[in-house]
């Protein structure tokens, strides 16, 4: 299980990290060819582009620390990341540039791309619970900086290449950066081998164990207490109260039944 977790780990940290390192360090060209020139914009751009992943992991990080749809929900990000990524290589000849697009999907592709590492950070615990978390993440983080560190040279490479898209026809003809097939193709693998993730949330049913385990308690000792009232009716209708504080006759409590009222009462 640790080995299947440490597979579908390294992917998703290719995806989504990848595009957002790639991203970080490569901000101004990616802007540029987009029709964004002002260094102030850019750099208003990048800002809007962190502030988007700190966003997404808090509201998104927090729908799933309820629900735990820890697989559906990276499904979706991963999803989103691959549409949003096209915006940033994907040039209509006819239209141009769409400066204000461009904004638009690099701030949706923080959201959608941001909550995935903390997400899977908080599943691979999960999962693999009762083990060492530290030992855990530190494998993902090591494992999945590492990949990331390789591709993004790869990426950079990519982003020299460019890919004329039906050119034989002037109402659709395009462009695309090898940058973004690049990255595209590596969030749609992911999509694809994390599909087959099926682990059980070990954490969680230890958990939810607990809390039955708690309730039934709980249910038990007013079950008890209930029990006592009605003894205690019963023994004070019908039965008569002895100097020493114990009841005879009628159909009164047992010596038995009033030693346990005793002790509940101590």
């Amino acid at each position: 299980m640790l080995l299947h977790l440490r597979k579908y780990r390294i992917l998703n940290f290719d995806t989504l990290f990848v595009p957002s390192h790639f991203l970080q360090a490569f901000i101004d060209e990616v802007m540029e060819r987009g029709g964004i020139t002002d260094q102030f914009s850019i750099d208003a751009a990048g800002a809007g582009f962190e502030l988007a992943i700190l966003v997404g992991g808090i509201i998104i990080g927090g729908y799933v620390d309820k629900t735990k749809q820890y697989k559906d929900i990276t499904l979706k990000c991963i999803l989103f990341t691959m549409f949003l990524l096209l915006p940033l290589g994907l040039t209509d000849h006819r239209l141009g540039n769409e400066p204000l697009l461009l904004v638009m999907a690099l701030l949706g592709l923080g959201m959608a791309c941001g909550p995935v590492q903390p997400i899977n950070a908080e599943l691979a615990v999960d999962v693999t619970y009762p083990g060492d978390e530290t030992a855990v993440e530190s494998v993902q983080q090591i494992g999945g900086n590492l990949a990331s560190a390789l591709l993004v040279p790869v990426a950079e490479i990519a982003l020299e290449q460019d890919y004329q898209l039906l050119p034989q026809f002037p109402a659709l003809a395009s462009d695309i950066r090898g940058d973004v097939v690049l990255l595209a193709a590596l969030a749609g693998a992911t999509y694809v081998f994390f599909s087959g993730f099926d682990s059980p949330l070990r954490r969680t049913e230890a958990d939810n164990a607990a809390g039955g385990s708690t309730n039934g308690d709980a249910i038990d000792v007013a079950a008890i207490g209930v029990e006592a009232e009605s003894l205690s009716g019963n023994g004070a209708s019908n039965g008569e109260i002895l100097p020493n504080g114990t009841k005879e006759g009628g159909s009164g409590t047992s010596s038995e039944e009033n030693k346990l009222l005793q002790d509940m009462n101590s």
